[in-house]
């Protein structure tokens, strides 16, 4: 508390008394960034904030946790500039520490989709209706798209060995994601 009041021994104060409002908010910013270690800050600052009577904003108040302290600065708190907080239900919110610099996220490049139908071996036996066709009536077929197209294609289904598999090849089918089935 003497240091809080940058008072020394044997120093002279002054003292008034002052009824102040009952606290509904107030804004705490970390002095350093060893705070975001602390795994429920909110917790410890409740705890540390039973040893105080008040706040005032632009206070820095010093809680210890774990034979640490960590000094955190009030930056706002409502209704007034200065508040009570004993006995009452105070909404709190942190501010990033001083020294807190935001992680650089290195943006991902969009993977490739890989469609593991194209990796599965070609069927090598006998496929009906391969050919080309006529009508029986003469008139040219219409031609519905690729020939290939209308060949069925082996369907993929996840977790079935590839039994006709060679040594020194290795698939790895992982991290695919699926395209939309049209039906």
């Amino acid at each position: 508390m003497m240091r809080n009041l940058l008072l020394e021994e044997n120093g002279i104060i002054n003292i008034e008394s002052v009824s102040l409002p009952v606290a509904t908010f107030s804004r705490f910013q970390p002095q350093s960034a060893d705070f975001l270690d602390i795994t429920n800050p909110k917790a410890v600052l409740e705890n540390g904030l039973r040893s105080f009577a008040c706040l005032t904003t632009g206070d820095i108040i010093a809680i210890q946790y774990n034979q640490r302290i960590y000094e955190m600065c009030v930056l706002e708190t409502r209704p007034g500039p200065a508040v009570s907080i004993i006995e009452c239900d105070m909404n709190v919110e942190f501010a990033p520490p001083v020294d807190y610099q935001e992680p650089v996220r290195e943006t991902k490049e969009e993977e490739e989709t890989i469609d593991p139908v194209n990796l599965m071996p070609e069927a090598t036996g006998f496929v009906a209706f391969k050919g080309q066709g006529n009508r029986l009536d003469g008139k040219k077929r219409k031609d519905s798209g690729n020939a290939e197209a209308q060949v069925p294609r082996p369907v993929y289904i996840k977790g079935i060995p590839d039994y006709d598999w060679s040594i020194g090849t290795i698939k790895f089918l992982r991290n695919i994601k699926q395209t939309n089935k049209e039906e």
